[in-house]
């Protein structure tokens, strides 16, 4: 029997029946059939927002890239394309992605949908780079949307975490290909992070900060450089000689190249090789971003809950992500830096800890992630009433609306 289970294995979908398409006309057939009715990508969310306990539609057989407009350097694929598959494609044909999450895993829609990013100061989110979408609404009809068509109410509809539609098709804004390297740093001191937070965010292209919270200084730094200008030190942390995984008793060959060794954007800017499990597997993950300004006295208030954090730990990442207009953007006109958690899935211990940390960080307005798990309601989204009016003019009876919805939106 196949397996009804996220990708990490906490989660069961409770859904009657799993339905897999294969084209944009049974999406519609089943849409028109449906009372209720969720999308699921690639299961790699850790709550219920893809959940429902009637009908679930797979997008995992809608995996055609269906072209590429070298003039308006754009490409549109159907929404079951994972990262991976699509970045080796690009490369070959002299394309890229700005920025990309650390597991090519997961597909395009999804991440799109959720809000999902990588990192860098001046890299948005993964959903930035969409420029047209087709959903199938509650009718059954295809849609078009765009910035053309749609005017600001497109910005509404990008981060739209399921409810306007089955999305069908994505058109994303390309760049040339690019080589990026990469080098671990270990031990930097949170003296230092504190003195040169700016510098060390800004020292490449993309920078992730990994630290279990238990001492006094932060375990790893990997820099993702387009120049592959590595020092020796960085403000006292000490470039690693071999490949390090995030998880100090991991092996590091399922970790993208590091030692400064340069390579395809695709390959060096996740942190996972696609070949390979991400992570750890059986774990859970919750993250929450907080205004840049607000980066230090947060990291003050979560590390003052170091020893209630140790029992459940597996390693947290800092990262951070240029603002953009998305209505339910988690980085909504803010430049953001995100606090990741990957837990052991210590399942009630676990979600009892997360209204801990949610309180510590409250007075930073913090967003989570909405594909983790978190404990909070989010509030801090000035265009929510606008989203709902665009899911009441999309989905008038509901349809796509779950509990999970309900639960955080209202």
């Amino acid at each position: 029997m196949e397996s009804r289970k996220n990708w990490a294995g906490n989660l069961t979908y409770s859904a009657e029946w799993l339905h897999k398409p294969t084209s944009v006309a049974q999406v519609q057939d089943l849409v028109c059939q449906c009372q209720k009715l969720r999308a699921l990508g690639t299961r790699h969310c850790f709550n219920t927002i893809a959940d429902c306990p009637q009908d679930m539609l797979s997008t995992e057989r809608l995996t055609k890239i269906l072209g590429l407009d070298r003039e308006q350097r754009t490409v549109t694929i159907e929404s079951g394309v994972r990262y991976g598959e699509l970045a080796s494609f690009l490369h070959a044909e002299g394309f890229g992605l700005p920025n990309l999450a650390s597991l090519p895993h997961i597909s395009v829609a999804g991440a799109v949908a959720t809000g999902t990013h990588g990192s860098g100061d001046g890299n948005g989110n993964l959903a930035t780079s969409v420029v047209g979408m087709e959903l199938v609404t509650a009718s059954g009809d295809k849609v078009a949307v765009s910035r053309a068509t749609h005017g600001a109410d497109f910005d509404g509809m990008v981060v739209h975490l399921g409810a306007l539609g089955v999305v069908t098709q994505l058109t994303l804004a390309l760049e040339p290909t690019f080589e990026i390297a990469q080098t671990a740093y270990t031990h930097l001191p949170v003296a230092a992070l504190h003195a040169h937070f700016d510098a060390i965010t800004g020292s490449g292209y993309s920078v992730s900060l990994f630290t279990d919270w238990q001492s006094d200084s932060i375990n790893q730094v990997w820099v993702k450089s387009r120049t592959g200008d590595f020092p020796e030190t960085l403000f006292g942390a000490q470039k690693a000689t071999e490949d390090r995984h995030p998880l100090p008793d991991h092996s590091a060959e399922s970790c993208t190249p590091q030692c400064g060794i340069p390579g395809p954007w695709h390959e060096r800017l996740p942190h996972f090789k696609l070949a390979f499990t991400p992570s750890s597997g059986a774990e859970l993950q919750s993250e929450y971003f907080v205004d840049r300004r607000d980066a230090l006295a947060a990291f003050t208030a979560i590390a003052a809950l170091r020893e209630k954090l140790a029992p459940h730990l597996m390693i947290s990442e800092i990262r951070t992500i240029a603002a953009d207009n998305l209505w339910l953007s988690p980085h909504y006109q803010r430049d953001s830096v995100g606090f990741h958690f990957t837990w052991k899935q210590n399942i009630p211990e676990v979600l009892a800890l997360l209204p801990t940390i949610e309180a510590a960080l409250a007075p930073f307005a913090p967003r989570p992630h909405w594909g983790k798990v978190f404990t909070m309601r989010p509030t801090n989204y000035p265009k929510l009433p606008e989203f709902l009016r665009l899911c009441k003019e999309f989905d008038p009876s509901g349809k796509f609306w779950n509990a999970f919805l309900e639960q955080v939106l209202g």
